[in-house]
């Protein structure tokens, strides 16, 4: 190696050196600024304050035998239960607006169109019986996929099947 290659690696180690001390130094900078201005805000947020209690909260509340156990009672998790659920459908319309729509709409996943009779006429010729189990069971045919009630497993039987009648009336 020459002289000027090793003054090169030299003069070229000592600016990384350089170069990461200063980003050491900018980063406690940083922190202590953060640190003072930040926390202050950020722990005094209602929703951080109450995410960090259900976060140290107890996972588990154990019966023990023979012991009273009656201040134990049976709670469902709060983040289930303050979840918001999907609204329910009234009718077969509002159901292909809601849910039928993604698929039947556009044909996705090998779904025959709303209202293209050529490809539901197959599908109308087996019968309301087997449409309806289709939908609700779910059917993996060779041209598509149905999921369980599109998807839908909260939905009611009766609700699917109103939906499956109200696209066959459109597609015939």
């Amino acid at each position: 190696m020459s002289k000027q290659d090793s003054h090169f690696i030299n003069v070229f180690g000592l600016v990384l050196g350089i170069l990461i001390a200063l980003a050491i130094v900018l980063f406690g900078v940083a922190r202590a600024v953060g640190n003072s201005t930040q926390r202050q805000h950020v722990q005094q947020e209602d929703l951080y304050v109450d995410s960090v209690a259900a976060r140290i909260a107890a996972p588990v509340r154990v019966a023990v035998a023979g012991a009273d156990n009656s201040a134990l009672e049976i709670k469902a998790p709060e983040s289930a239960a303050g979840a918001p659920g999907l609204a329910v459908p009234e009718d077969g319309p509002s159901l292909y607006d809601a849910a039928c729509h993604t698929c039947h709409g556009a044909g996705i996943g090998g779904a025959p169109k709303m209202g293209d009779s050529a490809e539901w006429g197959p599908r109308i010729a087996q019968g309301q019986a087997t449409l309806y189990k289709h939908a609700i069971e779910g059917f993996t045919g060779k041209t598509g996929v149905m999921p369980p009630k599109g998807g839908r497993v909260d939905l009611p039987d009766d609700l699917i099947e109103a939906g499956v009648d109200y696209m066959v009336s459109q597609s015939r």
